[in-house]
This record gives structure tokens, C-alpha cells and sequence, in this order.
């Protein structure tokens, strides 16, 4: 478990791509190999044959199996992570980037760029289904009521799935194309950069509650809420800022800085994790109540290494590192 002196600590992980050639490297207090990192690498988990960019990724805690999304390779990796082994790889894909553990169902759901949610048996990764939504199918996130599933698409929409018949049941229309969103009860807030704004909306009755301008920030993609509820996470790339919304009023709290080009941002245990790009991982804020605070613990990962998965069982966050003169690969880093 990571730990710090600071009072009221909540620890912020951000993951950075590495700069171009040539750039200056990313300061860092510590890397994972370091035996005083707050963060460590555990293993790697190499993926064969695998090109370009990685997207998001799922895990089923029922055979401890990891599925990655390889956009660029046109596959989703199953990862037996018990033995830290690729075991099966579905291919002929269009762009995979979300996806999603159906528990219920024991099945993957995959959300591509070119419009289709494919849906596999996770025992031997048979396509049982398949719904043309839009193009640009992207994240992908389960409802915790009733076992729906929520992926955004188009220009504009969020649509609930029921996972059961394979059936779209409604759509939530949106001012731009939506990006990280949290379910937070019957209620969704959802990133929408393309119109600078964090549409609330509510899925069971398929409207927009309200809409939240995000003024002089920009590029909201990843989202989270906390366990309870009452409190959302989004973070902007530009400037790079973490901000802390209420659920209740959607009122900014409070935001610290943090690094650029964020895609993956998780709570965990009164933390936050933030996936971004620039080789390093940055820990930060003190978050109390309502307000964040400042303090950072900066560890080097991998150029290129910009999504993630957080894995609350196993204190670990998986990180995606893409092939860069080098396998592509899965680094499991643990939290100390």
C-alpha cells in the first residue's frame, strides 16, 4: 500500500508518454525499478506481434484474465494474468478500443472504430453477437444496477445495451462525441471536449439533466467517480488539471495540475489514479473534503506507455506499453 507523511494525502497517479527524440526527458524523483519508488514493477507480460497504439482495457476477477484493446493491431489480447501469459488473441477488428467484462453473460464486448460492438464468449473468444451502433465506438462501461451496458459513439450518443438479447434499448443524445464517462446510480456525467462542456444526463429516461462549460480547460478525456458517489474526477489535457466536481451540484471543488495528454483516471481506496503520456507516472494531491491540495512523487515508466487498468484485488495498476524497437507488452506496477 503506498503511503505518504503528508496529512490528508490522496495519492493521484498519472501516467506520461515519453517525449519525441531528442526532447528532454521528463524529471523524475524516482523510477520502477527503484526500491524507494511508491510505485514498483512487479513483472512484464510481453504481446507478441502487436503494433501501434494500445486503448483500454478489462478484467474478468472471476479467471483473472486481462483483455487489452490494440487499436493499431486490429486485436483484443486475453491475458491469463495467474500465469502472466498471452493465452488466445481475437483478430480482424476495426479499431478496438473499449472494453468491457459482461459478468452475467461471461462475455467481452468490444467497441470499435468502425461502429461495431462485438460481443465473445470469454472461454474460447467465439463472436456470439454483434450491433452496428456508429463509427468512433469507444469506451465502454457496465452498469452496475442491472448489468446494461453503456459505450459511446458518433457524434454524439451513449448507448445502453442489454447485454441479455445483444439489443441497444436507448440512446442518450449528446451536443459532440463523448469521451470518459461515470455512472453514478441512474445518473451519467460524460465528457464532451469537442463542445467543452460535462454533459449530466440521466440513462433510464434517455435526457440531458444539465450541461457544465469547462471555461478556459480543454481536452476533457477520462473520468471517474468515487466509490460513494459524491464526488467526480475529470481530467483535462490542456492545460494538464485535475478537477474535483460534486455529484450533487456538478460545482468544481477544487483542481490541481497535473501532466498532459490524460486517457485513463481511476479512484482506489481514498486515491486517484490517472493514466497519461511522457514516461512517468506523477503522484500527487492532497485531497480533503472539498479541496485539493499540492505534492507530487513523480516515478519514470516507459516512452510511450499511455493507458491503463487499475485492479483494485490485486493492488495493481496494469499499464500498456506499446511496441517502441521493442515487444509491446503489459507492465504490471504495484503500489506499495
Amino acid at each position: 500500500m503506498l503511503t505518504f507523511t503528508r496529512p490528508r494525502v490522496l495519492f493521484l497517479l498519472a501516467l506520461l508518454i515519453a517525449l519525441g527524440p531528442g526532447a528532454s526527458p521528463v524529471r523524475s524523483d524516482f523510477d520502477v525499478h527503484d526500491e524507494k519508488s511508491p510505485l514498483r514493477l512487479v513483472r512484464i507480460i510481453e504481446l507478441p506481434d502487436v503494433k501501434g497504439r494500445i486503448d483500454h482495457m478489462a478484467f474478468d476477477p472471476e479467471r483473472n484474465h486481462l483483455f487489452v484493446a490494440e487499436y493499431g493491431n486490429g486485436s483484443v489480447d486475453d491475458v491469463d494474468v495467474a500465469s502472466g501469459k498471452l493465452v488466445g488473441r481475437i483478430r480482424g477488428l476495426h479499431g478496438p478500443q473499449g472494453v468491457a467484462w459482461l459478468p452475467k453473460q461471461s462475455e467481452i464486448a468490444v467497441a470499435s472504430g468502425d461502429g461495431l460492438l462485438t460481443f465473445f464468449r470469454s472461454i474460447d473468444r467465439r463472436e456470439v453477437a454483434s450491433i452496428r451502433l456508429g463509427n468512433d465506438a469507444d469506451n465502454a462501461h457496465v452498469d452496475g444496477r442491472n448489468g446494461d451496458l453503456v459505450v459511446g459513439y458518433g457524434s454524439g450518443r451513449l448507448a445502453i445495451v442489454d447485454p441479455s438479447t445483444h439489443r441497444a434499448v436507448r440512446e442518450l443524445s449528446l451536443p459532440g462525441h463523448p469521451e470518459g464517462f461515470a455512472l453514478l446510480g441512474s445518473h451519467v456525467f460524460v465528457n464532451v471536449p469537442d463542445a467543452h462542456q460535462i454533459v449530466v444526463g440521466d440513462l433510464d429516461q434517455a435526457r440531458v439533466i444539465t450541461t457544465l462549460n469547462t471555461g478556459n480547460l480543454n481536452e476533457n478525456y477520462p473520468m471517474a467517480s468515487n466509490p460513494s458517489g459524491s464526488r467526480v474526477a475529470v481530467a483535462f489535457r490542456s492545460p494538464g488539471t485535475l478537477s474535483i466536481l460534486d455529484a450533487r451540484s456538478g460545482a468544481t471543488t477544487s483542481s490541481v495540475s497535473i501532466c498532459g495528454d490524460a486517457d485513463d483516471l481511476y479512484f482506489y481506496a481514498g486515491r486517484i489514479a490517472v493514466v497519461c503520456g511522457r514516461g512517468a507516472v506523477d503522484g500527487a494531491v492532497d485531497l480533503v473534503g472539498d479541496a485539493a491540495g499540492h505534492g507530487s512523487v513523480r516515478v519514470a515508466t516507459q516512452r510511450g506507455a499511455r493507458t491503463g487498468l487499475l485492479v483494485p484485488k490485486r493492488n495493481s495498476l496494469f499499464v500498456a506499453v506499446p511496441a517502441q524497437g521493442r515487444l509491446a507488452a503489459i507492465w504490471e506496477l504495484s503500489f506499495r
